[in-house]
C-alpha cells in the first residue's frame, strides 16, 4: 500500500500540529507528519538534556521544541494537538487551547475517524487486556487479518496505510482513551467498571462516564457486549444504540453468552437457540474471571468466527504475559505473576482461581482507592501476606481492621523493594505452597508501569 495514507496526510498537510510526549507512537508519528507537511511541535516536560539524542534528531527533522517546565507554551497558535492517554484531557491549559481553536485529538481518536477497516473495541476495568487478546486470536483463527493494538499491542495510526478494507482492527481502550473519543467502534465490549483511576478521574462518575463513550457514538448496525454482573455496565444497556448482549457465568440468558450450571458448559443464546461452545473443563485459562473473558469475547465474534474456531481458541489460548502467568516450581513452591493486578478487584479475581490458601505480595502505588473490600477475600484465600510500597499500610490497616482477622492465622511481612518482598515470600513459604505477585495497587511509586514490575519480579525469582 502507499507509503502514507492520503486521507491520514490530507489532514494534517500544512496545519500547525503539536504532540504532547514523545513516547513510542508519537515518535513515531513526529517523523510521518513532518513527511506530510505538518508543522510540528513537541510538548514534552522533559529538558533537552533529559531526552538526550532524540532532541537533536527531532530538531534535525525540523520539529519546533518546547521543553522543560513551561512545555504547555508550545500549545499556543496550535491547529492541531495530540496528547498521550496520560496526559489529562481537562487539563486547564490543554483545554485554553481547545477554546482557542485547536482541534483536541489523539492518536486513537485519529485512528478511529480515518481506518478503512471495521473495528473491535474492549475497555473495562479489568479483564480488558485478555479479552481483546482471545477476540484477536478468535479472528486470526478463522483466517482474518488483524490488527491489534490501542492500550495493548502497538499505535495502529502509524500503520494505518497498511490496513486493508477487508482487514479487523481490535483496540483496547483506557478510560484515558476513551474520555474524549466521539467515535464508538461497531463491536464494543465493556467487561466491568469497578472503582479504578480514581487519582487521575475527578470522581468515580467521571470514569464511569469516560467508560460510557465506547457506546455512546455507535450508529447502527453494531454491537454491544456488556457484563450482566456488574451492576455499572449492566445499567448501560440504556447507552446502546444497536444490538446489544450479555454475558455472565453466574446465570443463563437468553441473549448472549453464559455458563450453564447444569453442564458446566460455555454456551451462546441467540433469538432463543443455545449453541453449546465448549466445557468449562476445557478452558486453559486459569480462574473463572478468565471463564467472564471468554463468554465476552465468544460474544463479540459470535456471527464473525464458526462455533468450532472459539472453541479451539477456548482450549489453546495459555494467556498473556503478567496475568497469573506461571514463573517456575522451586523446591516445590510454585510462583506465578500477576503484576497486571493493580486494584482489589483483580486481585480478588487473582486470589479466587486457586483451590488453597497461598502466599501473596502485594502493595504499590496509591490510587486513591478503597481497600475494605479487599481485606474479606485476603482472609479467606491468603496464608501469607508480604507488603511494600504506598499503599502497603493501608491494605495491612483493612485486612486488620476486618472481622475475623484475629483468629485467620494471616501472617503479614513488610519489605522495602521487590527483591525483599521475594526473599521474604520465600522464607515463608513450603512445599506445596503457591506465592503470587498480586499487588492491587499500581507499579508507579517503583515502576514505569505494571510490565517493568512483573517483569523484575520474575528475575528475581529465577534468579533463585
Amino acid at each position: 500500500m502507499q507509503q502514507y495514507y492520503e486521507p491520514l496526510a490530507a489532514r494534517v498537510r500544512g496545519r500547525k500540529v503539536a504532540f504532547i510526549g514523545a513516547g513510542v507512537s508519537h515518535r513515531e508519528l513526529i517523523g510521518q507528519f513532518v513527511e506530510m507537511g505538518a508543522q510540528v511541535t513537541l510538548c514534552d516536560r522533559r529538558t533537552a538534556d533529559q531526552m538526550g539524542p532524540l532532541a537533536d534528531q527531532l530538531a534535525a527533522k525540523g520539529v519546533t521544541l518546547s521543553l522543560g517546565p513551561d512545555y504547555m507554551r508550545g500549545f499556543a497558535g496550535q491547529e492541531m494537538i495530540l496528547r498521550t492517554p496520560g496526559f489529562e484531557f481537562f487539563t486547564p491549559e490543554l483545554q485554553a487551547a481547545g477554546k482557542a481553536g485547536a482541534e483536541l485529538t489523539s492518536e486513537m481518536e485519529l485512528f478511529f475517524e480515518l481506518c478503512p477497516c471495521e473495528i473491535v473495541a474492549v475497555t473495562g476495568s479489568d479483564g480488558k487486556t485478555t479479552t481483546t487478546s482471545l477476540i484477536a486470536a478468535m479472528l486470526r483463527e478463522s483466517g482474518r487479518t488483524v490488527h491489534l493494538g490501542g492500550n495493548i499491542g502497538r499505535a495502529l495510526l502509524p500503520i494505518i496505510g497498511e490496513i486493508a478494507p477487508t482487514d479487523m482492527a481490535v483496540v483496547e481502550l483506557s478510560s484515558f482513551q476513551l474520555i474524549s473519543m466521539r467515535r464508538s467502534p461497531r463491536i464494543a465490549v465493556v467487561t466491568n467498571v469497578t472503582p479504578n483511576h480514581l487519582d487521575h478521574h475527578k470522581d468515580m462518575q467521571e470514569y464511569i462516564d469516560a467508560k460510557r463513550n465506547i457506546l455512546l457514538w455507535q450508529t447502527p448496525p453494531c454491537r454491544a457486549v456488556l457484563g450482566y454482573e456488574n451492576p455499572v455496565t449492566r445499567a448501560m444497556q440504556a447507552d446502546c444504540k444497536g444490538e446489544q448482549v450479555w454475558f455472565t457465568r453466574l446465570r443463563e440468558t437468553d441473549n448472549g453468552a453464559f455458563l450453564r450450571a447444569e453442564d458446566d458448559t460455555l454456551c451462546m443464546a441467540e433469538k432463543g437457540v443455545v449453541t453449546p461452545i465448549l466445557p468449562r473443563s476445557q478452558v486453559r485459562l486459569r480462574g473463572l474471571h478468565n471463564v467472564e473473558n471468554l463468554l465476552a469475547a465468544s460474544a463479540a465474534v459470535w456471527g464473525l468466527v464458526p462455533v468450532e474456531t472459539i472453541a479451539r481458541v477456548g482450549r489453546e489460548f495459555a494467556g498473556v504475559e503478567h496475568r497469573i502467568e506461571p514463573v517456575r516450581t522451586l523446591d516445590g513452591v510454585q510462583w506465578f505473576n500477576d503484576s497486571i493486578a493493580s486494584s482489589p478487584t483483580r486481585t480478588i479475581a487473582g486470589l479466587r482461581s486457586f483451590d488453597q490458601k497461598i502466599i501473596i505480595i502485594a502493595g504499590g502505588y496509591d490510587k486513591k482507592i478503597p481497600y475494605e473490600p479487599l481485606a474479606p477475600e485476603i482472609l479467606a484465600h491468603v496464608k501469607g501476606l508480604v507488603l511494600m510500597g504506598q499503599t502497603g499500610p493501608l491494605i495491612e490497616k483493612a485486612v486488620r481492621e476486618c472481622p475475623g482477622f484475629a483468629e485467620s492465622g494471616l501472617v503479614i511481612e513488610h519489605a522495602a523493594d521487590m527483591a525483599e518482598a521475594v526473599q521474604k515470600a520465600r522464607a515463608l513459604a513450603k512445599p506445596g505452597d503457591i506465592v503470587s505477585l498480586s499487588p492491587a495497587s499500581a507499579s508507579f511509586d517503583l515502576y514505569p508501569n505494571f510490565e517493568v514490575r512483573g517483569r523484575h519480579f520474575k528475575e528475581l525469582v529465577n534468579a533463585l
